[in-house]
C-alpha cells in the first residue's frame, strides 16, 4: 500500500501530530492526497514548548488546520508511577482524547507517525494504538525513518533533519515517580543546551544527579562551554556525569 492509496481509502483523516519528522511528513502527504485532513496536537507535561512552536509553524507553512488540546497526563497514576508499560497507559489516554476530537470534527480515521523502523516488540504504546484502531500509514507503507528524512528533504520540509526528541518522561528511570517539577528541570536543561548548539543529546535523571548523553563529535563544543554547562545543570540536578557512548 502507498500513502496515496491509504488516503484515497480514508479521505477524511486526522493526524496525531507531534511536530516531529515522521508526523510532519505524514501530515504533508495527507494534505496532498486526502480530501480533508486536520492536525491534532496534544500538549502535555511530556512535551517541551518548542515542539508546539514547530507544530504551529509547520501547519501555518502548509495551510493545514490544527487542533491543540491540553491534557495533564500526570493525573493518571499508572503514568505518574512510571512502570515499564507506562507508554501503554499514556497512549491509551491521549489517543482516546484525540479520537474523540476527531469524531467531533467529522474525521472517522485517526493516524499517527509510527514508521516501518519502529520496533513493535519494544513499544507498549503500539499495543494501545492497535486497541484503539489508530492507523500507522508510514508503517503500513513500509516507509522507514531514513526514507522519511530523505523524502522530507526532497520536499523541502524544515523537519527533515530534526533530531528525534522522545517525550521527556523517557529521561526518568522506570519506577521513579514522574513529577511536573522534574520534567521542567529536564526541559530547562535541554533547552539551554540546544541554545548552546548541542543536538541529538539527552539529560537523563539519576538518583543523585543527571547523566548527559551526547555524541563524541560534540566534545569540542562541550569543552568550550563546560563552565556554563555545569553552572546550569548542577543547581538543577547536583552531580553531573558525561556519557559519550550511549549516543554513539
Amino acid at each position: 500500500m502507498t500513502l496515496e492509496q491509504f488516503f484515497k481509502e480514508h479521505p477524511k483523516t486526522a493526524i496525531a501530530f507531534s511536530g516531529g519528522t515522521d508526523s510532519s511528513y505524514l501530515l504533508y502527504m495527507a494534505k496532498q492526497y486526502a480530501e480533508e485532513t486536520v492536525a491534532v496536537y496534544m500538549k502535555t507535561p511530556f512535551q517541551p514548548e518548542f515542539e508546539l512552536e514547530d507544530a504551529r509553524h509547520f501547519c501555518t507553512d502548509h495551510d493545514i488546520p490544527i487542533i491543540i488540546m491540553e491534557y495533564d497526563i500526570l493525573q493518571l497514576e499508572p503514568v505518574a508511577a512510571n512502570p515499564a508499560d507506562r507508554c501503554y497507559y499514556c497512549k491509551m489516554a491521549l489517543f482516546t482524547q484525540i479520537r474523540s476530537a476527531a469524531d467531533e470534527k467529522g474525521f472517522p480515521c485517526v493516524a499517527d507517525g509510527t514508521n516501518a523502523s519502529d520496533d513493535a516488540a519494544d513499544r507498549p504504546g503500539m499495543r494501545a494504538l492497535k486497541e484503539l484502531g489508530i492507523f500507522s500509514p508510514l508503517r503500513l507503507s513500509g516507509i522507514t525513518k531514513d526514507q522519511v528524512r530523505d523524502k522530507s528533504r526532497k520536499l523541502g520540509l524544515f523537519t527533515a533533519d530534526k533530531p528525534a526528541y522522545a517525550c521527556l518522561a523517557t529521561r526518568i528511570p522506570t519506577g521513579t515517580r514522574i513529577t511536573a517539577e522534574i520534567l521542567k528541570k529536564v526541559e530547562q536543561a535541554e533547552t539551554a543546551l540546544m541554545e548552546l548548539g548541542f543536538y541529538d543529546f539527552r539529560v537523563r535523571v539519576l538518583e543523585n544527579g543527571a547523566r548527559l548523553e551526547m555524541k563524541k563529535e560534540q566534545i569540542p563544543l562541550l569543552l568550550e562551554n563546560k563552565d556554563d554547562i555545569f553552572s546550569l545543570l548542577q543547581p538543577l540536578f547536583g552531580e553531573i556525569y558525561l556519557d559519550f557512548e550511549a549516543r554513539g
